[in-house]
């Protein structure tokens, strides 16, 4: 099963909802998003579309150690889940979180922790760490790793969830040479279930083009 998105809504949702039957929510926490929106969103949504929810980036700022800050955030999404109809949550690491025994160890054990809060967990490394060890590090706990593949290559695992951030940052797009080189990838990949999400400037365009490029 392969399923493409955008990481949000890169325009209009209804004009979204006809592209795409997938899309992830940035940094769900009400200060951002209101409920009144999510609840709009669901109900425009087409019949057999999935909701996931990336999670506040002060999670990964905290290191992913226990506090208020963490909870507040979680219970923020927990929330926002029962209006989008969704238990499907994204961490990302910020960009400084170092690899160490310490944050090792502090990541399993918070991933280990929400995995009773959602149905599916999704956690992905800085692009710093070593990519077997930050994929190792999510099966041990469980959930679902997550890597962008064109920089960092594909994952081994039955279950798997790519990013595209932009070849040079968010601001960048896509050649058509990647867009083909990550359809070759794609189609070689054993995954039984993956995620294709796009969260470059371009991401609309860029995901439509590799949507056709895959002949979805």
């Amino acid at each position: 099963m392969i399923t493409i998105g955008c990481a949000g809504f890169p325009g209009p949702a209804t004009r979204y909802f006809k592209e795409f039957l997938f899309v992830e929510i940035q940094e769900v926490h009400p200060t951002r998003v209101g409920m009144g929106t999510l609840r709009r969103w669901r109900r425009e949504a087409p019949d057999g579309f999935t909701f996931a929810m990336l999670a506040p980036r002060e999670i990964g700022q905290e290191g992913f150690r226990e506090g208020k800050v963490v909870e507040t955030s979680l219970e923020a999404m927990f929330e926002a889940g029962k209006e989008l109809g969704s238990s499907i949550a994204i961490f990302v690491s910020p960009p400084d979180f170092a690899q160490n025994r310490a944050n090792k160890a502090a990541v399993k054990d918070f991933l280990a922790s929400v995995r009773k809060k959602f149905d599916r967990v999704v956690w992905e490394a800085p692009p710093s760490w070593n990519p077997s060890d930050a994929a190792a590090l999510a099966v041990d706990a469980k959930v679902i790793p997550a890597r962008d593949p064109l920089t960092q290559g594909m994952l081994d695992t039955p279950v798997a969830y790519y990013r595209m951030p932009g070849p040079a940052g968010h601001k960048s797009r896509y050649e058509d040479h990647a867009i083909l080189k990550l359809s070759e990838l794609a189609h070689r990949a054993n995954h039984t279930n993956v995620t294709y999400v796009f969260s470059n400037v371009d991401m609309f365009t860029d995901a439509k083009r590799f949507k056709k490029a895959m002949k979805m």
